[in-house]
């Protein structure tokens, strides 16, 4: 108990030197975010939150709650790095999960903070290194596929995901439902059952935990769960949500245990 309340500080702590470490380079090219080239969601609505025009965070709700990602990402990191580490999921991989979820909080602040272009491909880069993980982590299981080999390919996957992202931006949420998707189906179906003594019930609390997410986030896009200046927004539980639901992620795979 005392080790894992010492890693939770240790994960507070660097989550908090992480957003600090963001406002200072936040500071030095902004808050004049409108040289930039705007997010593409700025056409319809980026979400409810309404901007805070020249403020150094221009949605300070949605960009604040994004850390939620990061200190998930650091607490992985350092059980994956635990002596006691008894899991089948290697530390390595349980590693790059881990560096996989900060970047989801640290680009999704960068969107928030300030509705750019580059800041909304930062954002749906952490969100393409997830889910390609996710998929290249259920085929490795699936076709017994060694951990370097699985991690070329993770990486041969990734870049084509951002090959695709910066050609044709527009097409970035309906690719991240595919990968995600397909994702999920090779996981349930084909990866679980070679998965000794894996705990499902994690997987199943995320997938939930990833729906109520959806269902806050689309009442918030479509402006029927909206107070624009409040700083209790939908989208920022989406990103608590989120986080929740990729640290049960997380649960899942430290489950399975190795064969003897």
């Amino acid at each position: 108990m005392t080790s894992i309340i010492g890693k939770l500080g240790i994960a507070f702590a660097l989550t908090t030197l992480a957003a600090a470490a963001t406002i200072v380079l936040l500071n030095l090219i902004g808050p004049d975010w409108a040289i930039y080239p705007a997010a593409t969601c700025t056409e319809t609505r980026c979400f409810c939150e309404i901007p805070r025009t020249g403020a150094l965070l221009l949605q300070p709700a949605n960009s604040i709650s994004s850390f939620g990602f990061v200190f998930a990402g650091f607490l992985m990191i350092l059980l994956a790095r635990s002596r006691d580490w008894m899991s089948a999921f290697p530390p390595l991989s349980a590693s790059v999960l881990g560096v996989a979820a900060i970047i989801v909080g640290i680009g999704s602040v960068l969107l928030h903070a300030t509705l750019t272009l580059w800041g909304q491909f930062f954002d749906v880069l952490g969100m393409y290194l997830v889910s390609g993980f996710f998929l290249v982590s259920a085929l490795a299981k699936w076709r017994r596929i060694p951990d370097r080999r699985a991690m070329i390919y993770y990486g041969l996957l990734c870049a084509v995901l951002v090959a695709i992202l910066y050609a044709l931006p527009e097409v970035r949420r309906w690719l991240f439902a595919v990968v995600l998707l397909a994702a999920i189906i090779l996981e349930l179906v084909f990866a679980r059952p070679l998965r000794p003594q894996v705990r499902t019930g994690y997987y199943v609390a995320g997938l939930v935990a990833n729906i109520v997410a959806f269902t806050i986030w689309n009442l918030d896009q479509r402006g029927q769960l909206c107070a624009p200046e409040s700083l209790l927004q939908g989208h920022a539980v989406w990103h608590l949500l989120g986080a929740v639901a990729l640290w049960f992620a997380f649960l899942y795979y430290r489950s399975e245990r190795p064969v003897r």
